[in-house]
């Protein structure tokens, strides 16, 4: 079996901080690999500012180069709407990996708004990485009412393939403070540099056109 991480996002840029704490995510987990899911369109997100895909593809594959990294539009393709979805399909289509959900602690409180969070959490194992600011869980509180009893110690990490989900494990690694928000303040064009150029997905194999997922995440 094939150890996968999946971080999604819309890498509206990929930046530094990205590939940082996927690094660490690798390491910490003991992960074959990890897979950067980016996200036809976040509901949970503005679309006003949010870049075609393509390019933010493109950014995040340049981002990724060099490590066990892979940038994927790969939802494009499986035409799910929702995450629940998309990682149940990855599971049916990829049935000699075992994957780990990664997502940032300040997911942690919106998650209640997902569709069928509780899916999610079910489907596979949910590895939550704190982020400045939201260190602390009281923000998730909704969500940690039905997921504390779930919580594995941290100690124990590199065993999470011998988990059965609901499994959900904490990860602390040195703060980053980079952004992509801060980048499209600086650079608010920084998408142009990727104009005309269309990456091939490798996943699927096929160049990615602009989409916009809808409805909750």
């Amino acid at each position: 079996m094939i150890t996968t991480g999946l971080l999604g996002g819309s890498f509206n840029p990929a930046h530094g901080g990205h590939r940082a704490i996927s690094r660490n995510g690798i390491e910490a987990l003991g992960l074959d690999e990890l897979w950067w899911l980016v996200s036809p369109g976040n509901p949970l997100k503005p679309a006003k500012g949010m870049a075609p895909l393509p390019a933010r593809l493109a950014s995040a594959q340049r981002m990724a180069r060099r490590a066990p990294i892979r940038a994927t539009a790969i939802e494009a393709e499986l035409g799910t709407r929702y995450t629940v979805d998309t990682l149940k399909k990855l599971v049916r289509r990829y049935p000699n990996r075992r994957f780990i959900w990664i997502m940032g602690a300040d997911n942690l409180g919106q998650l209640p708004q997902w569709r069928d969070w509780r899916g999610i959490a079910r489907t596979m194992p949910i590895a939550v990485i704190a982020r400045p600011g939201y260190n602390g869980r009281t923000h998730a509180a909704q969500a940690m009412g039905w997921l504390r009893r779930f919580v594995r110690p941290s100690g124990q990490r590199l065993h999470w393939t011998d988990w059965r989900p609901p499994a959900l494990v904490f990860l602390r690694f040195s703060p980053d403070v980079r952004s992509a928000t801060a980048i499209r303040q600086a650079d608010p064009r920084w998408f142009e540099r990727y104009a005309g150029r269309a990456p091939r997905d490798p996943l699927t194999h096929s160049r990615p056109r602009d989409g916009k997922r809808k409805g909750p995440a």
